[in-house]
């Protein structure tokens, strides 16, 4: 689909990629209402290639996705400043992947509680004493009386971009707290 431009913070590394994705904990769902891009901060977790979410059975996400199932999915992770004399060199240590593709909703009750239970894994692990339950994903209301859904995006194409932290260069904001330029 799209080449990134700037080729040396271009990552291929697919054991990385995964690893990073398999951690990150905010992903951005980019879509498109008519001529007006939405974008949703989500909860996510990347299983076999794919990035699965949930949501609310109603609202504007379900409403584009009705008609225009294309999304875009980014994921970005700071490490911090990487400093550098020169102020014009000063940077970012970053991890970011964007994703593209179309978005299916997972109408198996098996694999939607499968998706379910590995987020659950993910940003709550040990935390429940038993797996989620098939009847729980289907008798779940939200407070707006909204059931759930999940939601998986098929990837047609990625890519990956990365700045490594320079660990000597590293900004420690701690240090400098008390040093107020110009003061």
């Amino acid at each position: 689909m799209f080449s990134i431009r700037y080729q040396k913070r271009e990552c291929t590394d697919s054991s990385k990629i995964d690893a990073f994705l398999s951690h990150a904990n905010v992903g951005f769902l980019g879509l498109s209402d008519g001529s007006q891009p939405y974008v949703v901060p989500l909860n996510f977790i990347w299983l076999d290639g794919a990035f699965y979410f949930h949501g609310a059975a109603a609202g504007r996400k379900v409403n584009i996705l009705e008609k225009n199932k294309e999304a875009c999915f980014t994921v970005s992770e700071q490490y911090g400043t990487i400093t550098n004399p020169i102020p014009a060199h000063t940077d970012t240590a970053y991890m970011s992947v964007m994703a593209f593709g179309h978005i299916e909703l997972l109408d198996d009750l098996d694999q939607a509680l499968y998706a379910m239970q590995r987020m659950l894994d993910k940003y709550v692990p040990g935390y429940y004493d038993k797996p989620l339950s098939k009847a729980h994903l289907e008798k779940y209301r939200s407070s707006l009386g909204s059931a759930t859904l999940v939601f998986k995006l098929i990837c047609s194409s990625m890519t990956a971009k990365e700045n490594e932290e320079v660990p000597e260069r590293m900004y420690d904001r701690a240090h400098y707290s008390n040093n107020h330029v110009g003061d």
